[in-house]
């Protein structure tokens, strides 16, 4: 397990065990690929991030991780792998995620990509995002680099 702080300096825990903080989690996160690039949404107040948001009412997480995809990006996930959970300590709640990584088949166009404006594809993430405004608070801590490593430990051996 693994033990940082985010960008607004509340705790957070990551693990890449099996739910080690909740077997219901109300979030996820979904690190995506689409033809050899990676697949982010640019969301319209925190800039470019994964796709991602809240499990709806009787709704499992993957599911919501499916939909949260297509809504966000126009992507259609053909492959998707839970790859661990955080929890985030904040100063009002605690918020738990799981993290997803999906392979997608195609991307299609839609007229509202919810509270997004829509898909934005990049061969690599940047070395530099933590200093990147462009980028969202989501994507400037450690559970980026480390999930990233996990996927990579895993998924591209």
């Amino acid at each position: 397990m693994y033990r940082f702080f985010d960008y607004y300096h509340n705790e957070v825990h990551l693990s890449f065990e099996d739910h080690p903080f909740s077997t219901n989690p109300k979030h996820v996160l979904v690190l995506c690929r689409y033809e050899d690039k990676w697949l982010l949404t640019k969301h319209s107040d925190r800039g470019y991030e994964f796709p991602g948001g809240k499990v709806e009412e009787n709704e499992m997480a993957k599911d919501a991780a499916i939909r949260e995809v297509k809504e966000e990006t126009g992507g259609i996930v053909t492959s998707i792998e839970y790859i661990g959970q955080y929890k985030v300590m904040g100063k009002e709640k605690i918020i738990v995620k799981n993290i997803y990584f999906a392979m997608i088949s195609e991307l299609i166009k839609q007229d509202n990509y919810f509270e997004t404006l829509g898909p934005v594809l990049l061969q690599e993430i940047p070395q530099a995002v933590k200093k990147d405004k462009q980028f969202s608070f989501i994507m400037k801590d450690d559970v980026l680099k480390r999930s990233l490593q996990e996927i990579k430990k895993r998924i591209f051996k």
